[in-house]
C-alpha cells in the first residue's frame, strides 16, 4: 500500500507525454496544469479500480481482469470508452501472445541437438 498520498499519483513524465501527444503542435501547458491533470488522472484510475474491485468482490474472485475494468467503465457510465479500451486490450493480448510464441521459437531454434548415429 502507498505510504504517502503522493505515491498514488501517476508519473509526471508519462502524463506530460500523453498531454503533448493529445494537444496540437506548438501548444504549451503550464506546470500547474500538468500537475492538475496528473492528479485528476490518478483519481480517475483509482475510481475505476475501485469500481472494478467491487465487481470482482461481487463475483467472489480475487484477481482483477481487463474485462472487470471494462465492466466497471460501463457501471460508472463511461460507456463511450468501453469499445476503444476493449480494442486496445485485444491488441495488447495479441502482442503478448505473439511475444510468448516468438520467445518459444527462439528458444527452440537456439538449442543444439546432438545426433548420435548407430554404428
Amino acid at each position: 500500500m502507498a505510504e504517502k498520498l503522493e505515491d498514488l499519483n501517476l508519473p509526471m513524465t508519462v502524463v506530460t507525454r500523453i498531454v503533448k501527444e493529445a494537444l496540437p503542435e506548438g501548444v504549451s501547458i503550464s506546470k500547474e496544469a500538468r500537475t492538475g491533470l496528473a492528479k485528476a488522472a490518478s483519481v480517475f484510475v483509482l475510481y475505476v479500480t475501485s469500481a472494478a474491485t467491487n465487481i470482482v468482490k461481487n463475483k467472489k474472485r480475487k484477481a482483477l481482469t481487463g474485462q472487470d475494468v471494462l465492466d466497471a467503465m460501463k457501471d460508472i457510465e463511461f460507456d463511450r470508452f468501453v469499445e476503444p479500451l476493449g480494442e486496445s486490450l485485444e491488441q495488447y493480448k495479441q502482442m503478448v501472445s505473439a511475444r510468448k510464441s516468438g520467445a518459444g521459437k527462439k528458444k527452440d531454434e537456439g538449442e543444439e541437438v546432438e545426433v548420435i548415429e548407430d554404428e
